[in-house]
C-alpha cells in the first residue's frame, strides 16, 4: 500500500476478524528497546481472548503475557467503518491506562495490513501491524517501526497465536 493512499479494499468487511474469536495461547517476542540498533529480545507467554461486538463491526482482544521481563497486560479496540471498509484499531495498556492512536488499514490476499504515523522516543515514525499465516488454528502479528518514512522497518513485537 502507498503511504497516504486509502487502505486497499477488504476481502470479508465487518467479518474480517472473525477467524480470531476465541481463546488462544500467545507467545510473543519483543523487542526491548525498538530503533536504538539493539538486538536484545523478551519472550512472554500467556494468552489472548476475542470477542464479537456490535455483531462484528468491532472486537474486544484481551491480551495477558508474562515473562522474565515482566507482565504485559492490555486490551485491544477494533471499529470497523462500513463507509470506508476499513478497520482502526487501538492498543490499551493496564499498566497505565492509556490507548494509542489507532492503525487504520484492512484484510486482503489473506494478510491484514493496518499502519499509521506515530512518534517514537520523540521522534516521527510509521507503525505498522501484519496479521499473516492465517489458519484456523494459528496465526501471526508482526509490529514494526520505520522511522524513514516506510524505507525501512524494524520488528519489535512477533505474536504467535495457537489454540
Amino acid at each position: 500500500m502507498l503511504l497516504g493512499a486509502a487502505p486497499a479494499p477488504t476481502t470479508g468487511g465487518q467479518h474480517d476478524f472473525d477467524f480470531e474469536f476465541g481463546s488462544w495461547h500467545a507467545h510473543l517476542a519483543r523487542l526491548l528497546h525498538p530503533l536504538s540498533g539493539s538486538r536484545t529480545w523478551a519472550t512472554y507467554d500467556g494468552t489472548s481472548v476475542v470477542r464479537k461486538v456490535w455483531n462484528g463491526k468491532a472486537n474486544l482482544g484481551e491480551f495477558d503475557v508474562r515473562g522474565p521481563a515482566g507482565r504485559i497486560h492490555g486490551l485491544s479496540l477494533r471499529l470497523y467503518n462500513p463507509q470506508t471498509h476499513a478497520w482502526s484499531v487501538y492498543w490499551a495498556n493496564a499498566n497505565n491506562g492509556e490507548i494509542t492512536l489507532p492503525l487504520v488499514g484492512g484484510f486482503s490476499h489473506g494478510q491484514g495490513l493496518f499502519w499509521d504515523r506515530d512518534t517514537f522516543n520523540g521522534r516521527p515514525i510509521l507503525a505498522r501491524f501484519i496479521f499473516k499465516d492465517l489458519t484456523p488454528h494459528s496465526f501471526r502479528l508482526v509490529q514494526s517501526f520505520s522511522p524513514d518514512n516506510g524505507k525501512t522497518w524494524e520488528a519489535n513485537w512477533i505474536a504467535t497465536f495457537t489454540r
